[in-house]
């Protein structure tokens, strides 16, 4: 049971931004997408999320299809993104943000929303806040709860950390081990290649849309030249 990834290519505009990437996500484990600014590590996610077309490749979950999916058939299916940019419903209350949120739950929603207020009881003490009033973190918190209100199998997480305090960082990081923990798949692209691979079991490196390594994390954590040439080349 994995999601897996085959030669995806993905074109953004009309730039080629992703280039024959293959890769596998399995549940309890965390896949590191590594990469300098403008590697095609967003626009990988966009694609496994439904919202950029591919142009090859195949992404299957368990085995079934997902190539030809549209973003909602996909969080159905059980993958959840949590885009760049601290992505919320600015103008409507913490509380109302993720009733939006799990809109797809036909029953047990206040279940859910109890469940995920558990992960963050900061937010239930601001749940009549509106979300534009937050801080950066507090959003940021916000925007992953948006995606755990689907029970999500897999989580799709893109730059967690830009722009937060160390604090903040730390905070989530603790979230996403216990998801880990918890039998979730996650997908993770992280600017502190550190943290990246401290939490992870495997990791991609991107460059200019293409692999440049593909293996166990803790070989790029021990070894300093071979991650410096995967972001720069020889």
């Amino acid at each position: 049971m994995t999601l897996q990834v085959q030669g995806l290519s993905v074109r953004d505009g009309n730039r080629l931004a992703v280039q024959d990437v293959s890769l596998t996500v399995k549940p309890g484990e965390v896949t590191a997408v590594i990469g300098a600014n403008c590697a095609g590590k967003s626009e990988l996610v966009l694609a496994l999320a439904g919202v950029l077309p591919m142009v090859a490749g195949d992404i299957k979950l368990d085995g079934a299809p997902l190539s030809a999916r549209g973003p909602e058939a996909i969080r159905r299916a059980g993958i959840a993104a949590i885009p760049e940019g601290h992505r919320v419903l600015t103008d409507l209350s913490v509380d109302d943000n993720l009733r939006a949120a799990g809109s797809l739950i036909k029953t047990g929603l206040n279940e859910r929303l109890a469940e995920t207020y558990a992960v963050f009881p900061e937010l239930a003490e601001r749940n009549g806040q509106l979300a534009g009033t937050l801080s950066g973190g507090q959003q940021q918190m916000v925007a992953l709860a948006h995606a755990l209100m689907c029970n999500p199998r897999y989580l799709l997480i893109d730059e967690m950390s830009l722009g937060l305090a160390p604090l903040i960082v730390k905070r989530l990081l603790g979230v996403v081990s216990d998801l880990k923990a918890r039998g979730v798949g996650i997908l993770l692209i992280e600017q502190f290649t550190d943290m990246a691979l401290g939490i992870a079991e495997s990791a991609v490196v991107l460059r200019g849309g293409k692999m440049r390594y593909s293996g166990p994390a803790r070989d790029l954590a021990r070894d300093s030249q071979l991650l410096h040439d995967a972001y720069f080349g020889v």
